[in-house]
């Protein structure tokens, strides 16, 4: 039954990053400017881009330097735990909503980031409340690969063109679900 499980996850994980390089190439391809799907905070015409900033990716290094860590975090995300779209979406939704109404304004926020830090926040904090050993071995190397991007990322010394503020949003989004959804012992389901 994992296995099987596993698998429709993987089929989900290599969708999702497939639609976002679809959305990348279509950008480059059509002569439509798609940074408009993105976040501009407090704009009423943006509120679609917090469902429909993650596929949007200003250039070729910023998607790559989002598909790598995407692709690790989904993983451990679907390997960890049950119901991982669900915790996906939620994150998506609410660090989207933080930034909407937060954010830096004068700008279109896009890019998977938000999501990348809202998966390494959940997913660090949902390993040490759970404290199962699978939970917490994902935790602990969630934290080694990603803790000090995790730290810094979040910082509004990152540069201009950087929006630390998603990642921020995304990361207290991603800590804030796991505290509400995680109990101790129990696997998250996001519901």
């Amino acid at each position: 039954m994992a296995q099987r499980t596993f698998a429709k996850e993987s089929k989900l994980i290599l969708g999702f990053i497939g639609l976002i390089w679809l959305v990348f190439l279509a950008d480059i391809l059509l002569p439509v400017e798609l940074a408009t799907w993105g976040i501009a905070p407090r704009s009423p015409d943006s509120l679609p881009g917090i469902m429909t900033m993650p596929f949007v990716h200003a250039t070729l290094t910023h998607i790559v330097g989002n598909t790598v860590p995407l692709f690790v975090l989904l993983v451990l995300l679907a390997g960890s735990r049950t119901h991982s779209a669900e915790v996906v979406i939620t994150v998506l939704l609410a660090g989207g909503a933080l930034l909407w109404c937060f954010g830096r304004g004068g700008r279109y926020h896009v890019g998977a980031s938000g999501l990348i830090y809202g998966l390494i926040a959940f997913l660090i904090v949902a390993g040490i409340r759970e404290k199962r050993f699978v939970s917490l071995s994902v935790a602990i190397l969630t934290g080694l690969l990603y803790g000090s991007t995790l730290l810094f990322g979040v910082l509004p010394t990152v540069g201009r063109s950087i929006s630390w503020d998603g990642h921020l949003a995304g990361a207290i989004a991603g800590g804030t679900i796991a505290l509400l959804s995680v109990r101790p012992g129990n696997p998250a389901s996001v519901s």
